[in-house]
């Protein structure tokens, strides 16, 4: 199956993790030797396959179809910005993949990779520059 913006699926696949963003009125800071960003209210991910910052950080407002990174959920409280489709990014293929905090029940996400707080730390206490996070397909595939 060929990811495309928008189907919900995440791609399957080995990528590497290219930064941390948290929100640092809800966390501290991770230590960790890979790069850190604290997130900020206007922050957003462009999704608009026509725009040029398509699969890049942003300031909102923005014009186009975005994601707002600093939610009002704890979901983005901790995020790996994982590197799918970044290098460059090739429109229409997906955007926005993220490993992030899960919703209580674990339903699916809109392409990303959810896990618990708890997994969430030992992540943080665990990944190092050249980490990598595999995805494979469910066994109900």
């Amino acid at each position: 199956m060929v990811k495309r913006e928008g189907d919900g699926g995440t791609p399957v696949g080995t990528f590497p993790i290219r930064r941390i963003h948290f929100r640092p009125d809800r966390v501290t800071r991770p230590s960790s030797r890979l790069p850190v960003r604290a997130l900020r209210p206007d922050d957003g991910w462009c999704d608009d396959t026509g725009h040029p910052a398509y699969n890049r950080l942003i300031a909102r407002p923005f014009p186009v179809s975005h994601e707002v990174m600093w939610r009002d959920d704890r979901l983005y409280d901790v995020v790996l910005e994982l590197g799918y489709n970044d290098a460059p990014p090739r429109p229409g293929l997906g955007s926005a993949i993220f490993l992030h905090i899960a919703k209580p029940s674990y339903p699916p996400t809109e392409g990303c990779v959810a896990v618990s707080p708890a997994t969430m730390r030992e992540l943080l206490r665990s990944i190092r520059p050249g980490s990598m996070v595999r995805v494979g397909r469910s066994p109900s595939e």
